[in-house]
């Protein structure tokens, strides 16, 4: 039952991560990468020359949907329920990753790339990025509420079987 415990809290704790930066990107960053285009956007890429969101990104989501994918194997005999919800949270965890992958990274490009764009182009591309990122966090805070879930659940389960 340790075990189990440790994989749900891990999946919780490297989800909330992945929230967290998420929250941080809305709140923080991107204001200021809209502030006053183009040279907003020069002064984050300047700002982005050694290490950028993506580098933080490119461990911890993945680490969440394995994490993810262990709590789903770990919390497999713990019932439907319990199932359903770690698979939940672990398809949310990739849905936000495909997200990245299809939506974020053209607009990365487009705002942060080496190649030169009109102005009207770079506010479309940091409007639209700003916009869905409100949707993409949903999505990850939905599937940090499953993993809590699951953890309630396997807590309740596990406090009767002793």
């Amino acid at each position: 039952m340790m075990i189990r415990r440790l994989v749900i809290y891990s999946a919780i704790l490297l989800m909330g991560c992945v929230l967290g930066a998420n929250v941080y990107n809305t709140a923080v960053d991107a204001p200021n990468w809209g502030s006053a285009i183009p040279q907003s956007l020069e002064a984050a890429k300047n700002y982005f020359a050694v290490a950028n969101p993506g580098t933080f990104f490119r461990v911890h989501s993945p680490a969440a949907q394995i994490a993810a994918l262990a709590v789903l194997i770990a919390t497999w005999p713990f019932g439907r329920r319990i199932r359903i919800l770690a698979a939940a949270a672990l398809v949310l965890a990739v849905l936000a990753d495909a997200m990245t992958f299809a939506y974020f990274y053209p607009r990365n490009e487009i705002m942060f790339g080496s190649d030169s764009h009109p102005a009207d182009v770079l506010r479309n591309a940091w409007s639209g990025w700003s916009a869905m990122n409100h949707v993409r966090t949903a999505v990850v805070f939905v599937a940090v509420v499953c993993e809590l879930v699951v953890l309630s659940a396997f807590e309740r389960r596990s406090s009767t079987n002793v």
